[in-house]
């Protein structure tokens, strides 16, 4: 009978002797007859993978018997959850895949034989209740990638009989309970990918029995403890990123049974510990990403499949014994100190070596023979190469080759086209000294880079399965065939920094389903932008700049609403600026400085559209713009303005490609009055310059709200008025450039207290007054106020006659003030009159208070001073203009 018939009477018809009954996965949703419950030996009911049954927990009673029950991926009410704890002899309960909207149920803690729980792949709203430790005979608890958030109970130290934890792929903060130490019989915890923070607790060492130890991507710090080399029966270790320190604990005949070590990504230090050369069961060594020094000793155990120690200090030679691993697959040991001579031949010793990298280092390598390895993937970089090493020709297999920042020249020779000519995938050549190429021959190339070489002639088309083609900073010449149009697969696509001409192929505006970046930066092109960019574009970033092109801008541009940055400076664009781009969502870059732009920024205040929110560099600098500058769009700058998050998880803006190598945007930029180009844009630069234009009167007070902005440029306009004090308020400013302007008034003093400001330049203004003192502003120099007749104090060399009002009340006794600041004028008295009568009066002053006469009396004398220099002044000047 088929399933979805299933009813009442077939069950009541069941013989009464059924002990085990397995209806996962039949589809039974809402068909399901709650008189299942009524088997009186029923031990075992596996109701898994069905949806929208409708239990009832008033049937769920009966089942007095019950030991064993799964009900993962179903849906149940809350009542029926709570109901199971009628269900006193159950054993085991399954839960995975199933929603808990208030948390685990205290019904389910009080199962006190229950011995198994697992609720993987679940959805919590909330953590765990302390109620957890009630269930005393659990042994087997896994609550693992459920959306548990809050500390991890102490009370699970109670579960003296539990020998498999696993709580990982939460949200779970807080430190690691101390109490867990107390599960004596544990084989089996895991802690990984939560927010556990803190040091990893001694007590762990007390768990003799633990073969698995799994607490990769947390926040723990500290040092590794001492206590873990009790560990004896350990097999895998895995604590890579997170931010342990100190050396690796060290004994000679620990971890006998360690099959597997993770360390990555720590900021652990020291030399390798001497067990990792003994252990006779180790198979993978991972401990790249930390700051490892010293030599690497010689291996002793056979056994090894993975070594991977890249990125780390370590030195001198590699041991013979590498060579004598008949295991090994991989070995990456790139990025290190290692020296030495290493001839390719002695790799074929290592029958089953399918990754080989050895990248930056200062190694010399030899190769005058051919591989006899089965390698798949060959990492070379920055190796010391002048030629395609001999070794390759014998990898028909090859997937991924790097011969990147060495020294190869000429062309990429013929045999080559044999390496890997179905198989290769990647290729990176990029940093040579690479002349010719003439075609590529490999069939089902992906991420091919040949940049930065001297790579000149019109450029080749790779195979159509190319998905990132960088060919930057060469000299290729000559028009882009729009064959090239034909990599469905394209996402990445740089032919920056080369002599390429003509139109831009107007099929690149139709790569709308895989074209990330595209990026033709300094080259000859003409003509227009592609008129058409396709629905769904998924741009993120496009880049024109320097080349010749003209015309507007297509709206059509708008389709690619992931667009992140726009770079179209250095052009011969003409036309008013296109407020549209506003619109799109993720712009956070915009470059069009260098243009033939003109007309106003502003804006009807009556449009509801947001104005690039999202914007962090907002360059418009060399147009023609004029008018008052954009107070609608500062407004609207709100991740300048810190109300929003900044999106990205990445320390630099970028895409990533399928093989998960990153690819960063660029962008020139002048930064503190110098051309700077940015290879990778850091996502918390803040960046306005609207510099070199027309833009006139004041400049207005809202700009003091962006108060992430790094730098902001708008010398060489026609701005007028006050320097607006609230850009005091921009505590993350490092450079101030407002030279050129028509700028009068006072140089605020606020912005002395500005921290990180180490650029300024007010020069050609009309600014007077003196200039402020202390901090940032002792460090700048006369040509940050040059061309300012009235400015005056350091470092200028016109001082200012001005007596400075005093400072404020520093000393108070008995609530009337005492005013050290004073002190100044008893100064002038006691060179006036005599130091003695001087000093007699400052000290009747700090005493008594400062006498009205004796303020009048003083302030008298320096006014008549001050009206008698002015006078001779006067005739002094009088004299020279005679």
């Amino acid at each position: 009978m088929e399933m979805a018939s299933v009813n009442a009477h077939v069950f009541m018809n069941l013989s009464s002797s059924l002990r085990s009954l397995s209806l996962a996965g039949c589809d039974l949703q809402g068909k399901f007859t709650n008189n299942i419950f009524d088997l009186p030996n029923l031990n075992l009911l596996n109701l898994g993978n069905n949806q929208n049954l409708n239990l009832d927990p008033l049937k769920l009673n009966r089942s007095s018997n019950l030991e064993h029950l799964d009900l993962s991926w179903t849906s149940f009410s809350t009542e029926f959850i709570d109901s199971v704890d009628n269900l006193q002899a159950l054993k085991s309960l399954g839960l995975s895949g199933n929603s808990f909207f208030q948390g685990l149920s205290v019904s389910i803690t009080n199962l006190s034989s229950l011995e198994q729980l697992i609720i993987s792949g679940a959805n919590f709203f909330g953590g765990l209740p302390d109620s957890v430790g009630n269930l005393v005979s659990l042994k087997f608890l896994d609550l693992s990638y459920s959306n548990l958030s809050g500390p991890v109970p102490k009370s699970l130290g109670n579960l003296l009989q539990l020998t498999h934890l696993d709580l990982s792929g939460n949200q779970l903060s807080g430190q690691i309970p101390r109490s867990l130490g107390n599960l004596l019989q544990l084989t089996y915890l895991g802690l990984w990918q939560n927010q556990l923070s803190g040091q990893i607790p001694r007590s762990l060492g007390n768990l003799l029995q633990l073969t698995y130890l799994g607490l990769w991507q947390n926040q723990l710090n500290g040092q590794i403890p001492l206590s873990i080399l009790n560990l004896t029966q350990l097999e895998y270790l895995r604590i890579a990123g997170n931010t342990l320190k100190g050396s690796i604990p060290d004994e000679v005949t620990a971890f006998p049974n360690l099959i597997s070590l993770d360390l990555t990504n720590n900021l652990l230090s020291g030399q390798l510990p001497s067990w990792l050369y003994t252990a006779p069961s180790l198979k993978d060594i991972k401990l790249s990403q930390n700051q490892f020094s010293g030599h690497i000793k010689e291996f002793q155990s056979k056994s090894l499949e993975l070594i991977a120690l890249e990125n780390n200090k370590l030195q001198g030679p590699l041991p013979s014994s590498i060579f004598q691993l008949l295991n090994l697959t991989k070995l990456i040991l790139s990025s290190n100190n290692f020296t030495g001579v290493i001839a390719f031949s002695m790799f074929s010793n290592l029958p089953n070596l399918e990754s080989l990298d050895l990248s930056y280092n200062s190694l010399s390598l030899t190769s005058n023979t051919t591989s006899t390895v089965n390698l798949t993937r060959l990492f070379l970089s920055s190796c010391n190469l002048s030629e395609f090493p001999q070794f390759l020709k014998g990898l028909k297999s090859l997937e991924s080759l790097d011969l990147s920042y060495n020294k190869i020249e000429g062309k990429i020779p013929q045999w080559m086209q044999e390496v890997g000519n179905v198989s290769l995938t990647y290729l990176n050549v990029s940093h040579n000294s690479l002349t010719e190429v003439e075609h590529f021959p490999w069939k089902n190339i992906e991420v091919l880079d040949l940049s930065s070489n001297l790579i000149s002639g019109n450029l080749p088309i790779p195979a159509s399965t190319i998905n990132v083609f960088l060919i930057s900073n060469n000299s290729f010449n000559g028009e882009v065939s729009s064959l090239i149009c034909n990599a469905a697969f394209l996402e990445i696509l740089d032919l920056s920094h080369n002599n390429l001409s003509g139109t831009i192929p107007q099929c690149f505006g139709n790569l709308s389903n895989s074209l990330l970046f595209l990026n033709l930066k300094k080259n000859k092109f003409y003509g227009t932008i592609p008129p058409t960019f396709a629905m769904g574009c998924q741009l993120s970033n496009f880049n024109l700049n320097g080349n010749l092109l003209e015309g507007p801008l297509t709206p059509s541009i708008l389709n690619c609403n992931g667009l992140e940055v726009l770079d179209l400076g250095n052009n011969k664009i003409n036309d008013t600026f296109p407020h549209w781009l506003g619109s799109l969502p993720r712009l956070q870059v915009l470059v069009l400085k260098s243009n033939q732009l003109h007309g106003s920024l502003c804006v009807s205040s009556s449009k509801s559209i947001p104005f690039f929110s999202k914007i962090q560099i907002f360059d418009l600098s060399s147009n023609y713009f004029s008018g008052p500058l954009p107070v609608r769009y500062i407004n609207s700058f709100k991740a300048i303005i810190n109300l929003e998050k900044i999106g990205s998880t990445v320390s630099y803006m970028g895409v990533n490609d399928d093989g998960g190598d990153f690819y960063t945007y660029s962008i020139g930029i002048v930064m503190k009055g110098q051309d700077r180009e940015l290879v990778k844009i850091f996502t918390m630069w803040m960046i306005i310059d609207l510099s070199n234009n027309q833009f006139e009167g004041g400049i207005p007070k809202v700009i003091g709200k962006l108060n992430l902005l790094k730098g902001l440029n708008l010398s060489h306009n026609n701005l007028n008025g006050g320097i607006p004090t609230s850009i005091g308020n921009l505590t993350s400013l490092e450079w101030l450039d407002l030279s050129s302007n028509r700028l009068s008034g006072a140089i605020p003093n606020r912005l002395a207290d500005l921290p990180f400001l180490s650029s300024l330049n007010v020069s050609e203004n009309q600014l007077h007054g003196k200039i402020p003192q202390g901090k940032q502003f002792n460090t700048f120099g006369n040509d940050s106020y040059e061309g300012n007749k009235g400015l005056c104090g350091f470092p200028v060399s016109k001082g200012c006659n001005i007596i400075d009002p005093p400072p404020p009340n520093v000393l108070e006794k008995d609530g009337s003030k005492s005013n050290i600041a004073f002190g100044w004028k008893v100064v002038l008295i006691g060179c006036g009159c005599g130091v003695v009568f001087g000093m007699s009066v400052g000290y009747v002053v700090f005493q008594t208070g400062k006498p009205k006469w004796l303020v009048n009396l003083v302030e008298n004398q320096h006014e008549k001073r001050r009206r008698r220099k002015s006078k001779k002044g006067n005739r002094s000047s009088r004299r020279r203009r005679i």
